[in-house]
């Protein structure tokens, strides 16, 4: 699969924008990261029922169960993971000053990092097709995505102390498999309603679904892998 320089262009650009938007919200307190999950799962909501609708226009019983497992519940575990909660007289104190912004951060970068490689190598040395549901994919992109996106966080994560490097390759491997799994389950869904993209937020690179169906399926294994890794 040749590089496509317009194309690359402009999903450049609109990246830079989408990464600076993302990193003032992760980065600058609770306050922020907060309101940025809440944009999130009210526009992947919003994109998802517009999609069930062309798949199946009356059924809002299965709306209803399918987005608060595919879009709320990892939100408020990413939300979860990022903000500081404690015990106190019987009941759970939300603090949202206490916002730790590395795991997020960590899980973030991993998608990122999984998905630009992948495209990247895919691009240069895309030659395998890696399933029917997305033709563009291809083995050698999600296997190089897969290895630089493991390999980076893992040793990242390990200079910066936080966690032991056993963790942070348990967190890098959920999101390199399941993130490329959950962008699947978007493109398979955007097939079932006969769209191209989700929406159309960004251009070259569509809309909230578009941007974070890897995020969501990834989110709810890698609390899995915190909860086992670190009991």
């Amino acid at each position: 699969m040749a590089l496509n320089i317009p194309v690359f262009k402009i999903r450049a650009l609109t990246a830079i924008l989408f990464v600076i938007v993302m990193l003032c919200g992760l980065l600058l307190n609770g306050y922020s990261f907060t309101l940025l999950l809440i944009i999130i799962h009210f526009g992947c909501w919003f994109e998802f029922i517009k999609l069930l609708k062309k798949i199946s226009p009356a059924n809002w019983s299965l709306y209803a169960f399918t987005g608060i497992a595919y879009i709320t519940l990892p939100v408020v575990l990413l939300l979860m993971m990022g903000l500081v909660f404690t015990f106190d007289d019987g009941q759970f104190i939300h603090q949202i000053q206490l916002y730790n912004f590395i795991l997020p951060c960590g899980i973030i970068f991993s998608i990122w990092i999984n998905d630009t490689m992948a495209y990247l190598v895919g691009s240069f040395l895309g030659k395998t097709p890696f399933s029917k549901i997305s033709p563009k994919k291809t083995w050698e992109g999600t296997a190089g995505g897969a290895i630089l996106c493991i390999g980076i966080i893992t040793l990242a994560g390990w200079l910066s102390t936080y966690f032991n490097w056993q963790t942070w390759l348990g967190i890098s491997a959920a999101c390199a498999v399941l993130g490329t799994i959950g962008d699947l389950i978007e493109s398979k869904l955007k097939r079932m309603a006969g769209v191209k993209d989700s929406g159309s937020i960004m251009p070259g690179h569509g809309g909230f679904l578009d941007r974070f169906d890897s995020l969501l399926v990834a989110t709810p294994f890698v609390w899995l892998v915190l909860f086992f890794l670190n009991k």
